[in-house]
């Protein structure tokens, strides 16, 4: 797939959702739909030190601009590459003392852009950046003071000859960011990192049960010749087959909440109402609110209601635990919860899954393998009974269940697993990413040992427990 190729797609009328695209031909699974190189894109403020503002790649050991002292890149390569985004960038840090919040500099590098290229970035870009939707109409009081406050610092730090802009065509702008900024994760998946815009992206419409998936590639710019570097860039990827003229859509939420506090959280961000299928017939939502199901009496409504306010309230504790870095009252609350839970809710309520979750993370990161691996284990099925079977989010949580299995031990579930969560990535990320990369080299490390497993046990643990004293 050529970066930029959009013959795979049409734009047409969506109806009540405005513009969309669709496909143009029969799509396989996996396929990349269109890649697409950001028209401009920053590092969030907090990790502005710690994350190439190249690649978005996070490094132990960055090299700072010399002349702005805010910049930070891979290497000298990568400081290149990105010099024609930050050029205007660096003269304008210098001259106010220091560098504005995010939304400022992504909205400064907007304009730059559109200054040079008139908005159209490419002869495939199939509209230009100030046609987006800004939806400031619809912004709440809050919202519209953060932008005068916003706007005026922009004021301060815009600078590109003699050009100035009205205020409401900067409210414009800080409103096209935030409707249609895409959060771009690190080179693992694991952080987010920075915000982008990438205009063609913005013309997929939402659905909470889609057709596609979004991932970030970081590009490569560590090849000697300059003439074999690739660009950072989104690429769609279809998760199934995608018959010709099917709108292309992505799911702008996670699906794991109720269809009611989807289409809220797609109100308040995106100034929607969703009529999708899933949340039109309330899909999954019964399994979601699931009480548990065993060999004894059905819990009551009263019980499930019971544990599932005592839950929510244990997930706020657990939080501000976590926040607070105080991981062994993390894993007490997470017990006393799942105890709590135990024969009331389902491995499918939202309360249970977000407990097992936070209690398979961190008992992992305490090296408590074993109790780690229960936990993620029931996470994983109740997953899979939710997600749709090449979720990228799905495909991420068994590849962590199955590492976790592979730590305590257990060989055999965890091999299956990774290979499990390769075949969904595979799907979602492509051959070449840098996780999928890493599960490959896992499903190779985890065959050999299962191999050795089979045919010694006992030299197998013996290696292992080696292997974890060193």
């Amino acid at each position: 797939m050529t970066v930029g190729n959009m013959e795979s797609v049409q734009l047409f009328d969506a109806g009540n959702k405005g513009r969309g695209l669709r496909a143009t031909r029969e799509l396989n699974t996996g396929e990349v739909v269109f890649a697409e190189p950001s028209f401009s894109a920053v590092v969030f403020d907090s990790l502005a030190t710690q994350v190439c503002h190249s690649c978005f790649r996070r490094q132990a050991k960055l090299h700072r601009c010399a002349q702005c002292k805010f910049a930070h890149y891979c290497d000298r390569t990568c400081q290149t590459a990105c010099w024609d985004e930050h050029k205007q960038e660096c003269g304008a840090i210098r001259k106010l003392g220091k560098a504005p919040s995010e939304n400022v500099r992504l909205a400064a590098r907007l304009l730059w852009r559109i200054h040079k290229d008139t908005g159209i970035a490419s002869d495939s870009q199939l509209i230009s950046v100030d046609q987006l939707e800004d939806h400031v109409a619809d912004l709440s009081e809050d919202d519209l003071k953060k932008f005068k406050t916003d706007v005026h610092t922009f004021q301060g730090y815009w600078s590109y000859g003699r050009k100035q802009h009205t205020i409401d065509y900067i409210s414009h702008i800080f409103g096209i960011i935030k409707c249609n900024g895409f959060t771009l994760s690190d080179q693992r998946g694991l952080q987010a990192v920075g915000v982008g815009l990438f205009p063609n992206l913005c013309l997929v419409n939402h659905d909470c049960w889609p057709n596609c998936t979004i991932i970030l590639n970081h590009g490569n710019q560590s090849a000697v010749s300059s003439a074999l570097h690739s660009q950072r860039r989104i690429e769609l990827r279809a998760l199934g087959k995608i018959p010709e003229g099917e709108e292309l859509t992505v799911s702008y939420v996670d699906f794991l909440n109720l269809s009611a506090d989807r289409q809220k959280k797609l109100k308040e961000r995106f100034y929607f109402d969703c009529t999708c299928q899933h949340c039109s017939q309330h899909i999954e939502d019964d399994l979601m609110m699931a009480a548990a199901e065993g060999e004894g009496s059905k819990p009551s409504a009263d019980k499930v209601k019971e544990v599932t306010a005592f839950s929510k309230e244990c997930l706020e504790k657990i939080e501000r635990s976590r926040i607070e870095g105080d991981f062994h009252q993390v894993v007490k609350l997470c017990r006393e919860c799942l105890e709590k839970q135990e024969n009331v809710l389902a491995d499918t309520h939202l309360c249970r899954l977000r407990v097992l979750s936070v209690a398979s993370e961190v008992l992992s990161y305490t090296q408590s393998f074993s109790e780690a691996a229960v936990s993620a284990h029931k996470m994983v099925e109740g997953y899979m009974k939710l997600y749709h079977h090449n979720n990228a989010q799905l495909g991420m949580a068994i590849m962590r269940a199955g590492v976790t299995h592979w730590h305590a031990g257990q060989i055999e579930k965890g091999h299956g697993m990774i290979c499990k969560a390769y075949s969904i990535l595979m799907v979602t990320h492509g051959p070449n990413h840098a996780i999928t990369r890493d599960l490959e080299s896992m499903r190779t490390q985890t065959e050999m040992e299962l191999k050795l497993f089979k045919k010694n046990e006992h030299a197998y643990h013996t290696m292992r427990e080696t292997a974890l004293k060193k």
